[in-house]
């Protein structure tokens, strides 16, 4: 029997369409399926002292912050920072808040935090990509395109899958933001490392001796032996950090999220490049 021109590759196309879509992956059916998620924890962080959980960054600005907070109102402020798996059994039993460093990172935290309700996600702040170069910047570089020249060594930051940062992805979107192929495969081939993570990204950078660093301006401006290059305006994009406090948590615990917003706080945060 001759089929009629087209009918088979229409047949076969629905064939596999059809039983993918009723295959729908979706964050809600995730919720506690993570390798760091522990069922046999208790979720009880009202013990009357605020503990903030989340990765390295935007806690030395938070700390600046709490110090202040504490200070005003006698409360006490724990504010935990690094690699989740480091800290992630405790802030399963005791986390009044949670921060992530960009949306795809908290939304990852999440996952293995289901105590923590993600509709009740904020952005509090936000913050460019920089370039991170040798303090007296020695190569002269002075924006995104001097990084696109022969044996310039560059460092990325890039989870790879395999762990959250709010690093991820971020070259590329720098690289293609003026939707030219080229300028990503020039810069993809002076990557001398992609690192899992902000502080392995700094080491490897010392390192390897590297000449750039794509990152947040709060790593060149608290580390001496760095120097912040701004993107140009058709280059730059953002991430932002966000919180999300337990229904369990600590009173005081709002309380601290409002001062964190506050004027004199933001303040504080933009000594290190957070913006609101």
């Amino acid at each position: 029997m001759l089929l009629k021109p087209n009918t088979f590759p229409i047949a076969l196309t629905l064939s596999f369409v059809l039983p993918l879509a009723a295959q729908a992956d979706v964050f809600a059916d995730r919720l506690g399926q993570t390798e760091l998620h522990d069922a046999s924890i208790e979720h009880a962080p009202n013990d009357g002292v605020v503990k903030l959980y989340g990765a390295g960054g935007p806690h030395t600005a938070f700390r600046q912050v709490a110090d202040v907070w504490e200070e005003m109102t006698g409360n006490t402020v724990e504010v935990v920072a690094g690699p989740e798996a480091a800290w992630t059994a405790d802030a399963q039993a005791d986390a009044d808040i949670l921060w992530g460093t960009a949306e795809q990172a908290m939304t990852a935290f999440l996952l293995t935090y289901p105590a923590f309700d993600h509709d009740n996600v904020e952005p509090i702040y936000l913050r460019p990509a920089v370039i991170a170069v040798k303090a007296g910047n020695p190569l002269g570089i002075d924006g995104f395109e001097d990084l696109l020249a022969d044996d310039v060594k560059i460092i990325v930051t890039e989870g790879a899958g395999v762990y959250n940062t709010s690093g991820t992805g971020v070259w590329e979107d720098v690289a293609g933001r003026l939707g030219r192929l080229d300028d990503i495969a020039k810069f993809r081939s002076n990557i001398v490392a992609y690192a899992l993570g902000s502080g392995a990204s700094y080491q490897q950078f010392v390192d390897q001796d590297a000449d750039a660093w794509i990152t947040w301006p709060n790593w060149p401006i608290t580390k001496d032996d760095l120097e912040m290059i701004e993107m140009s305006e058709e280059r730059v994009i953002y991430r932002d950090v966000s919180i999300v406090i337990s229904p369990n948590a600590d009173p005081e615990a709002q309380q601290f999220v409002d001062f964190l917003v506050s004027g004199e706080a933001q303040d504080i945060m933009a000594t290190e490049g957070w913006q609101r």
